[in-house]
């Protein structure tokens, strides 16, 4: 039964990767609270998950031309040096630490999400006045 939760987690995270939101977003907090996986071992195992879903990704977002290759590497360099940093951060630090900034990161992203949805709808619905 463990396994069938493994594969529903897998394929929830699949669909968020497969929209451009990382599937990360869904996989740690899933891994963690309903399976009883560490904040540390859950974010490794986001990472191993991400390599076959990006290059997949990557390839679709290609083919329908939107990726902007140019500008790509102004964001994926220092994003690879400060990752870097960061996981060796995160591995120093406690496990419930580590959930607590997730968690925080999650929540703070969820809300400018949608004051900025918000927003959005409040312009669109002025413009069509």
């Amino acid at each position: 039964m463990r396994f069938v939760f493994f594969v529903l987690i897998g394929v929830l995270s699949g669909v968020v990767a497969g929209m451009g939101m990382g599937g990360g977003t869904i996989l740690i907090p899933l891994l963690t609270i309903f399976m009883g996986v560490s904040q540390q071992v859950s974010q490794a195992v986001n990472l191993v998950v991400f390599i076959p879903l990006s290059i997949v990704v990557l390839i679709i977002y290609h083919k329908k031309g939107l990726l902007n290759l140019k500008n790509v590497w102004w964001v994926m360099i220092p994003g690879v040096i400060v990752s870097a940093i960061g996981s060796l951060f995160s591995l120093r630090i406690q496990n419930k630490t580590l959930s607590l900034i997730f968690g925080i990161f999650l929540i703070i992203s969820g809300v400018i999400m949608a004051v900025t949805s918000i927003l959005k709808q409040v312009k669109n619905n002025a413009d069509k006045k």
